[in-house]
């Protein structure tokens, strides 16, 4: 099984939603896993509520740490978060998507952040499917 690795800061909002994402339409050989360098305790509550209008459900998914293990086995990193608090993932595709931080954000901005997330999990779905790695 091939891993894509979703990596933000908090694992708490966008790295969430991305995994939630990729793991429901996942080409056939691949999963997602999410993880951050700084640890919310849960998943944000508007995360939950947004994926939920999705018909996606992470209420039960916890924050987890990125380790050097999770670097290892990825195939592919995803930096989802934008600024100088992003890590530094160390995998050999790495892609960056510079997305705003939804957290503090009234509901209707974080739903056009979703979006976005979206739109580039599927993207990155298409490319996978024709064997289209990150560089």
């Amino acid at each position: 099984m091939k891993t894509v690795l979703f990596v933000c800061v908090e694992n708490s909002f966008r790295s969430q939603i991305a995994e939630a994402y990729f793991n429901r339409y996942a080409p056939e050989g691949w999963m997602a896993v999410s993880a951050g360098i700084k640890l919310a305790e849960q998943v944000h509550p508007n995360a939950v509520k947004l994926m939920h209008e999705e018909g996606i459900d992470i209420s039960h998914k916890k924050p987890q740490i990125m380790t050097r293990e999770l670097q290892e086995k990825a195939d592919i990193a995803i930096i989802v978060c934008s600024g100088s608090l992003c890590p530094v993932v160390y995998t050999k595709n790495v892609e960056e998507w510079n997305m705003p931080d939804p957290a503090k954000m009234p509901l209707e901005e974080a739903r056009k952040i979703r979006e976005a997330i979206k739109a580039k999990v599927l993207d990155l779905i298409e490319r996978l499917s024709k064997e289209q790695l990150p560089q």
